[in-house]
């Protein structure tokens, strides 16, 4: 008997649908009519034991029992799910294949192979288990991936990358959640200050902005403009380009601060000749933007329409797992297979069957144009998220999903589309020795961006007339245009991903800040709504009506641990690390040693710092990232994240 093993019931409705048939709907899994089966987990079956089951004196927490650090670890059933184990177990031993359905990816990868050896399949079952890689799963995507099984075991390193990830998770969280909580009531602070490796750099990154809005001084700051006039009458403007005479005068970004040195100029200026010193015109285009991985879907619906991560993810999961009209939604990948370019013809069609909006732009679209977007070398377990062939009641979807199904959409037609083509002309002209410099961008053709129509930008409108290099041109009048330097803004939903995602801007270490800007950023595409979400719910942040700020516990917390918990630079090196685990370039002993050597340092520190932050604070009322305000109530088992 073949047995797959799908990680939740949906996945496992998709794979049974395409398999020989009729089939009986049993407890737990789905006999088909050759006697194979399709069983399921629920998410995750198996959590790690709570540090008392290590040690039962564990389960108070005391200061002298850190650092814990187990010596064999254990997982143990989820009691909510108990039953769906013990299903799978006795059909591991009636099978005589094996079948990993898990999700495409780190994750998902690990949370089947975790149930196959706590079921205790044999040496032989578990060699020959082969892996089902599925990212759609509408029926033609299903049957093609059954036909394209991979061994299990060519994943073994993604699964122990995944397992390093939990277990440094769990000791980072377990060990210095209960140190700073156990200071904190030492000063009378009665919540849990939780800390995660990644959840405390975000914070971090929030408490970092919100002092620097505080102690923001607005400046006054200075441009010169020169009204210029051709020959021929025609009018348009040029702007100073100070001379390096004039730094002192000028803050680091180059801004001028005194206003009569800005005058001085503006004086010199007026009525005065002038002349055009070079002039460079260049015909420059754009590629279509790439279709979305789940960040940067996140980050565009936040910025169209305030949703946050979470609503976007569970989203997604909708229009994947229930309406099956897009592929896998936690992809951190923005490129395609070649071979799907074959079906554009089919899902273009899809989506002008979907989206009565979309029709008129798919019927512009050239479906054998190919984007850069398709590139095998680009691709590894999961590609970027695109519509899939089916076609759809529009009626049948609300109107949240409407709107992300559409932005997915419509970032996958943009594909088929022409180049942004403009030009782009730039001059030079001295005027009384001073150095002004006039740009403009003139359309040539609109393609991919006819797909997104937004307010009209007066850069985008500005046109210089016919220029020519050595022309003769008349000042009629310099202006001073007084500017005032603005704080940072605070974060919104979609800037915090976009730091999350950008994180090397926040590094500090150099060599680190490098390296990073080749990756995937802080967290992973799976967990970033839910970290951002946890820290809502532990009422570490909160929200002023889209902004972000840290709350006066938030502020506490980063205030009193060390920085190198408070900024990215750990998280990101972990991150790398793993990466090289699952690439095996680096061992999980050697990642693990390493880790655990650094946490017994910070459990140290730990216990000298000045937890004076906390007196007089109350427990913050933990609330729901999607403005729902409801109360939760902290639980004293605090998950390792």
């Amino acid at each position: 008997m073949r047995l797959y093993i799908a990680e939740k019931p949906s996945l496992a409705r998709a794979i049974a649908a395409v398999l020989p048939k009729p089939q009986q709907k049993l407890n737990g899994y789905i006999q088909l009519a050759n006697g194979d089966c399709v069983t399921w987990c629920i998410g995750h079956l198996l959590e790690q034991a709570e540090p008392e089951h290590y040690d039962a004196r564990f389960k108070q927490w005391r200061l002298e029992h850190l650092p814990i650090f187990p010596e064999q670890w254990h997982w143990q059933a989820k009691s909510k799910t108990a039953a769906q184990l013990r299903v799978i177990k006795g059909l591991i031993k009636q099978a005589g294949e094996l079948v990993h359905a898990g999700d495409p990816d780190r994750e998902g990868q690990l949370l089947v192979d975790l149930v196959i050896e706590h079921c205790k399949a044999k040496v032989a079952l578990k060699k020959s288990c082969q892996r089902l890689l599925l990212s759609d799963l509408n029926p033609a995507a299903v049957s093609r991936a059954l036909k394209q099984l991979k061994l299990n075991q060519e994943f073994a390193a993604l699964s122990t990358s995944a397992l390093a990830r939990s277990r440094a998770d769990w000791l980072y969280g377990i060990n210095l959640t209960r140190a700073y909580t156990l200071k904190g009531q030492q000063q009378g602070y009665g919540g849990v200050l939780s800390v995660g490796r990644v959840q405390t750099p975000i914070l971090g990154l929030v408490v970092r902005r919100d002092q620097e809005i505080a102690n923001f001084v607005s400046r006054p700051f200075y441009q010169v403009e020169a009204k210029l006039r051709t020959e021929s009458g025609e009018l348009f403007s040029a702007f100073w380009q100070p001379s390096e005479a004039c730094k002192p005068y000028q803050d680091e970004e180059g801004r001028v601060l005194s206003r009569p040195l800005a005058e001085h100029v503006a004086k010199r200026i007026s009525a005065q000749a002038a002349f055009l010193q070079s002039l460079k015109q260049q015909d420059k285009q754009q590629a279509p933007p790439l279709p979305y991985n789940l960040s940067s879907l996140q980050i565009d619906a936040a910025k169209r329409y305030g949703y946050s991560a979470k609503q976007v993810l569970d989203i997604c999961q909708n229009l994947y797992e229930r309406h099956t009209l897009i592929t896998y939604p936690r992809s951190d990948s923005r490129y395609l297979p070649k071979q799907h370019h074959g079906d554009a013809p089919k899902v273009l069609a899809a989506i002008k069957n979907n989206s009565s909006d979309l029709a008129d732009a798919v019927d512009d679209a050239v479906p054998r144009r190919q984007s850069k977007a398709w590139n095998d070398a680009k691709v590894d377990a999961h590609h970027a998220i695109i519509p899939t062939e089916k076609r759809y009641l529009a009626q049948n979807l609300g109107e949240a999903e409407r709107r992300v199904y559409q932005l997915i959409a419509r970032q996958y037609i943009a594909q088929f589309y022409p180049h942004y083509r403009y030009a782009h002309s730039e001059a030079l002209i001295q005027i009384a020795d001073g150095m002004f410099k006039a740009s403009a961008n003139q359309l040539l053709e609109l393609g991919w961006k006819s797909l997104f129509p937004k307010k009209k930008n007066t850069e985008d409108e500005l046109l210089l007339p016919p220029l020519t290099q050595g022309q003769a041109l008349h000042c009629i009048e310099g202006v001073v245009l007084d500017k005032q330097t603005q704080p940072p803004k605070a974060y919104t939903d979609a800037s915090l991903l976009a730091a999350m995602t950008g994180i090397a801007r926040y590094v500090q270490d150099p060599a680190l800040k490098a390296v990073l800007k080749e990756t995937d950023g802080l967290g992973t595409e799976a967990t970033r709504a839910g970290i951002i979400e946890l820290l809502f719910k532990r009422g570490f942040l909160q929200r002023q009506a889209k902004q972000i700020h840290a709350s006066d516990s938030g502020k506490a917390l980063v205030m009193a641990l060390p920085e190198l918990c408070t900024w990215p630079d750990m998280t990101a090196h972990w991150e790398m690390q793993l990466n090289g685990i699952s690439q095996r370039s680096q061992s999980y002993q050697g990642f693990m040693q390493g880790m655990q050597a650094q946490l017994s340092d910070l459990v140290k520190h730990s216990a000298n710092i000045n937890a004076q932050a906390f007196v007089g604070l109350v427990k913050p009322a933990a609330k729901g990232a999607a403005r729902r305000g409801k109360r939760s109530h902290y639980r004293k088992k605090v998950a390792a994240k």
